[in-house]
Parts: C-alpha cells; structure tokens; sequence
C-alpha cells in the first residue's frame, strides 16, 4: 500500500469516527430533548392546575362536583394511553405468537383486577392504593434516572432515591384520599370508599406529610434542588386541589407524561426518530399508537355500566377509574424490568 493510500485510508476512518460521533450527540441531543421537555410540561401543568382550580374552587360552590369531574376525566384521557405500548417494550420483536399470548394474558390479568375490585371494593381498594403508590414513585425516580444518564450527570445517592420515590409515590395518593375534603368525593365516586381508612386518615395524613418534608430536605442535602420543588409541587397539588382533581391531574399530566418520554428510549419507531435527531417525531412515535386505547378504555367502562343496568351519570366516573387501576396491574409488572434496568448503577 502506497503512502497516498495509507493516508486517505486514515482520513476516511477519522472521518467516519467524527460522523458517528456526530449522529450520537444529535440523537442523545434529541432524547434529552424529551425528557427536558416532558419534565417542564409536566410540572406547568400541575401550577396550571393549582391556577385553574383555584379560580373555579372560588368562583363556582366549592362542593360542587360538576366541573371537578370534568376537569378530572379530561385529565384521565391524557393518561390512559401511556401505558397501551406495553406490549411493544416488553417482548423480543418478529414473534407474532408471544406478542399474541402476551396481550391475551395483559387483558385477562386486568379482567381478573376488575372483578375482584368491583366485588371487593374496599379491598380491592387497599391494593389499588399500594400499588399505585409503589408504581407512581419508582416510575417517577426511574425517570429522573435516565435523565441522569442521558445528560451523562451523576444519579443521587441510592438513599436518595429511595426517600424521593416513597415521597413521590405516597403524597399524589394518600393526600387526596385522606384531606378533609376526600369525603364528596369518594361519595361521588363510590360510597362505600369513604370510610377506607377505618379512622386512621390523620395518622396516614401526618405520616405522609412527614415522609414529603424529609424527602424534601433530603434531596435538598445532596444538590438536587429540582426533586425537591417537584415534591413541593406535588404536596401543594394534593393538599389543595379538590382530591379528585388531584389525583387526575397527576395520573395524567405527570405520570403518564413521564412515562410517555420513557417509552421513546424503548420503541423502535421513537428510535428511528431519535436518529434523525427528531425529538417531535419521537414523541408522535409513542403517543399516537395509544390513542385507540382510550376509546377502548371508555367503551369498555360504558359497556361495564349499561350491561349490569346502572345508572350512567352515577356509575361511569366509578367503573372508568376500575377499568384504569385494572389496567394499573399489568402495566406495572411490565414496567418493572424498564425500572430495574433505569436505575441500576
């Protein structure tokens, strides 16, 4: 090989190595894009929340339950696509069979779900508060993870994350459940919930609060400034919104937001995207596959209710919030190897 060849040669593998180098950074550019994006979004819409409802709470009777269900089922829409690609993460891809059996065994687990919590409320109740809980808060932390990783900055500390997942998880849930306001709107939703807490909703509410402020002076400790004002944000968005707003608004403008943004690292089509350097078309990729679950998601709620001759107006909010905690049960034994995985060190 002539010396002319030799150096053209090592041109064209510099010149390859800078291209690669290059399509890395644009599509690690895109992805923090995302997750920057979903974040802020996120924590806009609870302060909008907080704004908006705060303007209705004072402007309309405060016990009226007319614009806390419409607020709190638009908010419901938002969130029930974000976990309807479930099957697209979570098996090999080509093999139509497991992707069949798959989602055969998805909906009979989230069938099951809906008959034990519509034939034991309470119960069914006490499960669906823990497991939301737990899922709520280590999804939240796995998201902050692979921002972390992404942004290539150093994860906090295992002990941190630890407290600001049981925060993150507990406060959206238990505050809502137990405020002296939870009363008109478990009546609204299902009466025979408003006693779930079998007297201990001051205890639950001490005990979390105090959960929410070490979490907060612990993330505050070790330079994590941002958790902590997400966690105060939280804390306010519970306490002071009507809980049925609340807990709508964090199901579906943080949660699933959060979610969603996780889901574009995990999808071919978010990743062919994430290629160009297509931030937006990443996002498109992860969330109109999902749109049919929500009409699916409400016509199934429908069919619950006229097929066992309930009264609509009285039934509806109800079921449709069974059919998405059902969904809830699935959803999360998916999730646990993306969370696995996110937060491992």
């Amino acid at each position: 090989m002539s010396h002319n060849d030799t150096r053209i040669l090592l041109g064209e593998v510099v010149g390859r190595r800078f291209r690669q180098a290059d399509y890395s950074e644009a599509m690690q550019g895109a992805q923090v894009r995302v997750f920057d994006l979903m974040r802020n979004l996120s924590t806009s819409i609870a302060v909008l929340s907080l704004v908006v409802g705060g303007t209705l709470n004072f402007a309309l009777d405060s016990d009226s339950m007319g614009w806390q269900v419409v607020l709190a089922l638009l908010a419901l829409a938002v969130g029930i696509p974000h976990g309807a690609l479930d099957h697209l993460v979570s098996l090999p891809r080509g093999s139509m069979v497991k992707m069949a059996l798959f989602v055969l065994v998805y909906i009979l687990i989230a069938v099951a779900a809906v008959i034990a919590i519509m034939s034991w409320n309470v119960a069914g109740f006490y499960l669906v508060v823990v497991m939301s809980a737990l899922h709520f808060g280590i999804g939240d932390t796995a998201f902050l993870a692979e921002r972390d990783r992404l942004r290539k900055s150093p994860s906090a500390p295992r002990w941190a994350q630890i407290s600001y997942a049981l925060a993150a998880g507990s406060t959206p849930v238990i505050i809502p459940l137990v405020n002296e306001k939870s009363t008109n709107a478990l009546a609204m939703v299902n009466p025979a919930l408003i006693d779930w807490h079998k007297g201990a909703d001051s205890w639950l509410l001490l005990l979390t609060l105090n959960l929410l402020l070490i979490s907060i002076i612990i993330q505050i400790a070790v330079k994590r400034k941002r958790e902590a004002l997400d966690l105060l944000l939280l804390g306010v968005v519970a306490l002071f919104l009507p809980p049925l707003v609340a807990f709508a608004v964090y199901f579906g403008t943080w949660h699933a937001l959060r979610h969603t943004a996780r889901l574009t690292l995990n999808l071919n089509s978010s990743h062919q995207a994430f290629e160009r350097g297509d931030a937006a078309g990443a996002l498109r990729a992860a969330i109109v596959p999902g749109l049919p679950a929500l009409i699916a998601t409400i016509l199934v709620a429908l069919g619950i209710v006229l097929l066992g001759g309930r009264d609509l107006s009285d039934d509806f909010l109800w079921t449709l919030l069974v059919v998405i905690w059902a969904l809830t049960v699935p959803h999360m034994m998916v999730t646990v190897r993306l969370d696995r995985r996110a937060l491992a060190k």
